[in-house]
C-alpha cells in the first residue's frame, strides 16, 4: 500500500476512486466547484438516493469522463459541530471498506477544508493513514486461498491537499504509518490461537524485536528459577497450574538526549481458563486475547523504533497461562509478592492482578517517573463503559490529564474513573494483607484498581483496563471481529509528546 500526498486538482486526478466528504445539508456546488456538469450528477444522486449528508450515508457516481477519475464517492459526516478526530478517522475507514468493495486499486481523499479549522494538517494526515490502513485490516492468516484472493489490497492512495498543507500532511503520514503498523503488529499478536502465542512464543517475540532493533532494545527474559528468586510469588502463583514455561519478559530502550523514564506493564495471561474457579464455556472463547495488554507492550516496542521519542521506556510483561490441574493454585490459598504483601486467593479468575501485582513491583524498582499498565482485567469495567470505552484510574492527576489527552489525539476512547479510597477495606483479608476480590459484588472495576495501587508505591501511575476495547466480537468501522491492539497509539502519542 503506496501513500501520497498530492497537489493535484481533484478533477485532475487519475483514480478509479474519488472520495469526497460532505456535512449534513451541505450542497453539491461546495464538493465540486468549478465543474457545473458534475455537480449537476451529484446534485442529482443526492436527491435519488435522498442522501443528507448524515454520519455514515454514502452516494457514489459514475463521473461519465466529466472529470479524470472513474467514481465518486461523497461520505456524509454528520454535524459539523459533533466532528472530532474518532470521527475523522471512522470517515476514512468507512470510505476505503466501501473502496474494497467497488474492487478498486487506486484511490485518492480530498480532505473536508473545514477539517483544518479544527484540527492541524500534522493530525489530518496522522488521523487519514490510521483510518485507512486500520479500517481496512483482516486477519487471514488461517484462511483458504479462496478467501484471501477475495480480500481487495489497495495499491495507491493519495490524499489531494493544496500546495500550504503537505509539509503538515506528509508529517503526519510518517507519524500514521507508524502507529498503524504498530497497532497491526498487536492485532495479529492478540488473534493467533493460544496454542501459538504461549509465553514462550511472547518470549521470542520479544527478542526478534530486540535482535531487529539493532541494539536500541535491550531484551532480558527471566526464567522461572530466577523469578522465583527476586520473589513474585504472586506471579508464580497463577503459573504453576500450566505445563507451559512462564516468562517474565524485559524490554528496555534508552535514546539520547532521554530525560524521563516510563515504565509500560501489560498483562500477560495468553489462555484463561479462570482456573480453578472456572469460567464458563461461553466466556472461555476469547480468552486467548487475555494477553492483550503484553500485545500492547510489545507492539509499543515496535513503534519506538522508528519514532524514537527522548524517553527512557521499560516494558515488563509477566506472561503465563491460568489453567487448572493438580498443581494450580487454589481458592484460599496465600501468595506474597515480589513487594513483600501477602494475598488471599479468593478467586483463582482474578488471575490478572496478581501477575501484575509482581509486574509492578518491578516496575518500581526501576525509579521511573511513570508507570503505565494496561489489563484486560474486570468484566465489571464492562458492564460500566460497554466494549469501545477504556476505564482510566490513576493517583497523579497529571500523568492523569496526559494519558487522557494522548487517548483524545488518537481516538482511542477512555474514561477517568474513580479511584475511590473508601472502598479500600473491601480488598482487606482477614488472614493476609489483602485478597484478590472485593467483598460484595459491586464496584469490582475500583476495587481491582485500588489492589493494583497496592504495587505502584507513591510513583505517578496509571491503570487502563481495556477489558472492553481490546477485543471486538463484532466488526466496527475501524476493528473487524477479533483483536483491537487498543492502547498501540495513545501510549505511543503520550510517549512522543513528552519527549517533546
Amino acid at each position: 500500500m503506496n501513500f501520497s500526498i498530492k497537489t493535484t486538482s481533484p478533477s485532475q486526478a487519475q483514480v478509479d476512486l474519488l472520495i469526497l466528504y460532505s456535512w449534513r445539508g451541505e450542497k453539491a456546488e461546495t464538493l465540486v466547484p468549478n465543474n457545473l456538469k458534475l455537480q449537476s450528477s451529484i446534485k442529482e444522486a443526492m436527491t435519488r438516493e435522498q442522501f443528507r449528508g448524515d454520519e455514515g450515508e454514502y452516494v457514489d457516481i459514475y463521473t461519465k469522463g466529466e472529470i479524470e477519475a472513474y467514481k465518486i464517492l461523497v461520505v456524509g459526516l454528520g454535524k459539523e459541530e459533533d466532528f472530532d478526530l474518532y470521527k475523522l478517522r471512522k470517515s476514512i475507514a468507512a470510505a476505503t471498506k466501501k473502496a474494497k468493495q467497488f474492487k478498486v486499486k487506486k484511490l485518492a481523499f480530498v480532505p473536508h477544508n473545514s477539517w483544518y479549522k479544527k484540527f492541524e494538517p500534522e493530525l489530518v494526515g496522522q488521523s487519514m493513514v490510521e483510518g485507512v490502513v486500520l479500517g481496512g485490516y483482516k486477519f487471514l492468516k488461517y484462511k483458504g486461498k479462496e478467501e484471501k484472493e477475495k480480500n481487495i489490497e489497495l495499491e495507491d492512495i493519495m490524499f489531494l491537499v493544496t500546495p500550504n498543507k503537505v509539509a503538515g500532511m506528509e508529517k503526519g503520514l510518517g507519524i500514521g504509518k507508524i502507529f498503524s503498523a504498530a497497532t497491526i503488529f498487536a492485532r495479529d499478536l492478540i488473534n493467533e490461537p493460544a496454542a501459538v502465542t504461549t509465553p514462550t512464543y511472547l518470549a521470542k517475540i520479544a527478542l526478534d524485536l530486540g535482535k531487529k532493533a539493532a541494539g536500541q532494545i535491550k531484551v532480558k527474559i527471566l526464567e522461572k528459577e530466577e523469578v522465583a528468586k527476586m520473589g513474585m510469588g504472586a506471579f508464580l502463583g497463577v503459573a504453576q497450574g500450566s505445563e507451559e514455561p512462564p516468562k517474565f519478559i524485559v524490554l528496555h530502550t534508552k535514546p539520547a538526549g532521554a530525560r524521563e523514564k516510563v515504565v509500560v506493564v501489560g498483562k500477560g495471561i495468553t489462555f484463561d481458563t479462570g482456573g480453578l474457579s472456572l469460567k464458563p464455556a461461553e466466556h472461555m472463547m476469547t480468552m486467548k486475547m487475555d494477553m492483550s495488554g503484553a500485545a500492547t507492550v510489545l507492539a509499543l516496542f515496535a513503534g519506538l523504533t522508528h519514532l524514537k521519542p527522548k524517553v527512557e521506556v521499560v516494558g515488563v510483561i509477566a506472561a503465563c497461562e491460568n489453567m487448572p490441574s493438580g498443581k494450580a493454585v487454589k481458592p484460599g490459598d496465600i501468595l506474597t509478592a515480589m513487594n513483600g504483601k501477602t494475598i488471599e486467593v479468593l478467586n483463582t479468575d482474578a488471575e490478572g492482578r496478581l501477575t501484575l501485582a509482581d509486574g509492578l513491583s518491578y516496575a518500581v524498582g526501576q525509579k521511573p517517573q511513570a508507570i503505565i499498565d494496561l489489563a484486560t482485567l474486570t468484566g465489571a469495567c464492562m458492564v460500566a463503559l460497554g466494549q469501545e470505552i477504556a476505564g482510566m484510574w490513576g493517583n497523579d492527576e497529571k500523568l492523569n490529564d496526559k494519558v487522557k489527552k494522548a487517548s483524545e489525539v488518537v481516538g482511542e476512547k477512555l474514561w477517568h474513573m474513580p479511584l475511590e479510597k473508601e472502598y479500600k477495606p473491601l480488598i482487606k483479608s482477614d488472614i493476609a494483607d489483602i485478597k484478590n476480590i472485593q467483598t460484595g459484588k459491586y464496584g469490582g472495576a475500583i476495587t481491582a484498581a485500588l489492589f493494583l495501587e497496592e504495587f505502584v508505591d507513591k510513583i505517578p501511575w496509571v491503570h487502563l483496563d481495556i477489558a472492553g476495547p481490546a477485543y471486538e466480537e463484532s466488526e466496527t468501522t475501524l476493528v473487524p471481529k477479533g483483536g483491537a491492539g487498543y492502547g498501540v497509539r495513545t501510549i505511543l502519542q503520550y510517549l512522543l509528546d513528552l519527549g517533546k
